[in-house]
């Protein structure tokens, strides 16, 4: 699994909506498809997609072949997000400040 795979893979906004749906639990193909309104053959592409990338892992039970989310490649994702995570923290608390310096201008609304 590379990084270039990851982006790669999480790129086509079909693909990060099943992974949304994954975040809420295993699923099959078909499932997969009717809730994200493809078709069971697109599904599938975009499945191999992102069990390639290491996204996505599959589980035989009985009949069926259940799809999982597997969060460990996300630490890549997270820590590449890390210093821009910082920067907006940096910027929302300089705003949160200058803000609080602002005098309150409203007026409060008379009652009925």
């Amino acid at each position: 699994m590379s990084e270039a795979a990851l982006w790669a893979a999480l790129a086509d906004a079909h693909r990060r909506a099943i992974v949304a749906l994954l975040l809420a639990g295993p699923r099959t193909v078909g499932e997969i498809a009717e809730e994200c309104g493809l078709s069971q053959p697109s599904a599938s592409k975009h499945l191999k997609v992102l069990r390639e990338a290491g996204l996505v892992r599959v589980r035989q039970e009985a009949q069926r072949r259940l799809h999982t989310l597997d969060p460990a490649p996300m630490a890549v994702l997270d820590a590449w997000l890390a210093p821009y995570r910082k920067l907006w923290g940096e910027s929302l608390d300089a705003l949160g400040r200058r803000l609080d310096e602002q005098p309150d201008t409203t007026e409060p609304t008379p009652k009925d």
